[in-house]
């Protein structure tokens, strides 16, 4: 299975169905009134943790996701059918940005925690709504908001109890292979691990979960080797193992190893979102960690063993050697990772989710007065646009088809001054006004057309 990490997507909430303009009609009911249902609300898209999932490479196959629309509501008041949310399950860990402003809509974390990623739009409702001791026939009915839609950035940050990490072919996958079930590839050449891998070790009452990250090289943070892309996975991780190569030459070298891996740490936790593609950063070098050396079945290895043990333990380090291949200390090392795995126990983790947006239908107001709406003047000389979020989104709704809609509409011109706001500006009869997608003819009579009535 190919490993993802890092993937971006859009999604869209389904449209709310349409409202319906329907009037009973039945043998010996005279005058039965409206009876137009509402449309239905349109499906949600929903991100999910789940624990089958391990990799983000499905999204890589299908980035526009879009849920169920609603359906048209029926005459008899009967009210459409709900969009289908669509349900997208994504490997715990996985953090959802907003592309757009980068801010962090959830951390999902656990297992069956979620978030409603773009929301339905707002289905629009029968005529049978507005009927009233005025308007007891209305002939007008909504239509459906659109869903939301947004551009999202998923990360996987791997959720694992302890994180192997050391230079390129120090033994990290056969040290795995040695204390879990896992079954990595293993080969004798640099970057045999092109992706982390997970493995779980069951020892006393503890099942752990090592994560096997690919070889760091100096230089790793500025994206060198593997790059920074696979460093994100030991954020999450209780504590650290740095695996060292003893065989690799002189004791000098060996220690290169470890002083390496600390400084590429700290110059990856320390950089800049400028400096990064990633949004989000965390201290590294603060996490607890042991040392071990491996491979002390090679001759050159055991030379090295006792001095760097000795440097170690000067520096108040906690070393440990064995041998990943022949299993020579395994057990009294996977000892010590169950040890420092009750020493370091994973705290209540909690899916961070922002502040949900609630939805309103009602104008906005301000000080118990209705707020205005701004009037501009287009730079091309093509008209004027009126910029009124809740009137845009009003007349959105507006199906121009039905017999009220104009009435409707310039009940709305008169409530919101916008034919005197036009005549102040210096618009004239037939210049260009647009209000959202909506383009029309100025005509200063226009509010005459109904301005008895109410709404």
């Amino acid at each position: 299975m190919k490993f993802v990490d890092f993937v971006e997507i859009s999604v869209r909430g389904g449209r709310g169905g349409n409202g319906c303009l329907s009037f009973r009609r039945e043998k010996f009911v005279p005058k039965g009134g409206p009876d137009g249902g509402d449309g239905g609300r349109g499906g949600n898209v929903v991100l999910r943790a789940a624990s089958g999932a391990l990799t983000l490479a499905d999204f890589e196959f299908e980035e526009d996701i879009r849920a169920g629309d609603g359906t048209a509501g029926k005459g008899g008041i009967r009210t459409g059918k709900a969009g289908t949310d669509r349900v997208i399950e994504v490997p715990c860990g996985t953090i959802v940005y907003d592309r757009d402003s980068g801010q962090i809509l959830a951390d999902l974390v656990e297992p069956g925690e979620s978030i409603v990623a773009a929301r339905g739009g707002r289905p629009g409702r029968g005529n049978a709504h507005f009927a009233n001791s005025v308007r007891k026939a209305p002939r007008f009915a909504e239509m459906g908001d659109e869903g939301e839609s947004k551009s999202l950035l998923l990360e996987l940050k791997l959720i694992a109890d302890i994180g192997l990490v050391g230079a390129p072919n120090a033994g990290k996958s056969s040290l795995l292979a040695a204390i879990s079930s896992a079954r990595p590839k293993i080969a004798g050449y640099p970057f045999t691990t092109l992706s982390p891998n997970l493995g779980v070790l069951s020892v006393d009452d503890q099942k752990i979960v090592i994560a096997d990250v690919p070889g760091l090289i100096e230089g790793a943070h500025e994206n060198r080797g593997l790059g920074v892309y696979f460093l994100r996975h030991i954020e999450r991780t209780r504590f650290l193992v740095h695996v060292l190569d003893l065989s690799v030459g002189s004791t000098d070298d060996v220690i290169a190893q470890w002083r390496v891996l600390r400084s590429e740490f700290e110059a990856y936790s320390g950089a800049t979102d400028e400096e990064s593609a990633l949004p989000q950063r965390e201290d590294i070098p603060a996490k607890p960690y042991v040392i071990l050396g491996n491979k002390i079945d090679l001759e050159a290895a055991r030379a090295n063993d006792e001095r760097v043990g000795s440097y170690f333990k000067e520096l108040g380090e906690r070393y440990y050697s064995l041998s990943a291949l022949t299993g020579e200390n395994v057990e009294s090392f996977i000892q010590v990772l169950a040890d420092l795995a009750r020493e370091h126990r994973r705290g209540e983790s909690q899916a961070r989710l922002a502040p949900m947006l609630v939805d309103t239908f009602e104008p906005t107001r301000r000080r118990g007065r209705l707020e205005p709406a701004s009037i501009v003047r287009l730079g091309d000389g093509s008209g004027f646009r009126v910029i009124h979020a809740n009137l845009e989104k009003t007349l959105s709704r507006y199906n121009f088809e039905h017999e009220d809609a104009l009435p409707r509409f310039a009940r709305l011109v008169k409530k919101f001054r916008i034919e005197e706001r036009l005549e102040e500006m210096g618009a004239i009869k037939g210049d260009k006004v647009y209000i959202g997608d909506l383009e029309f003819d100025f005509e200063p009579e226009m509010a005459a057309l109904d301005g008895s009535q109410k709404e």
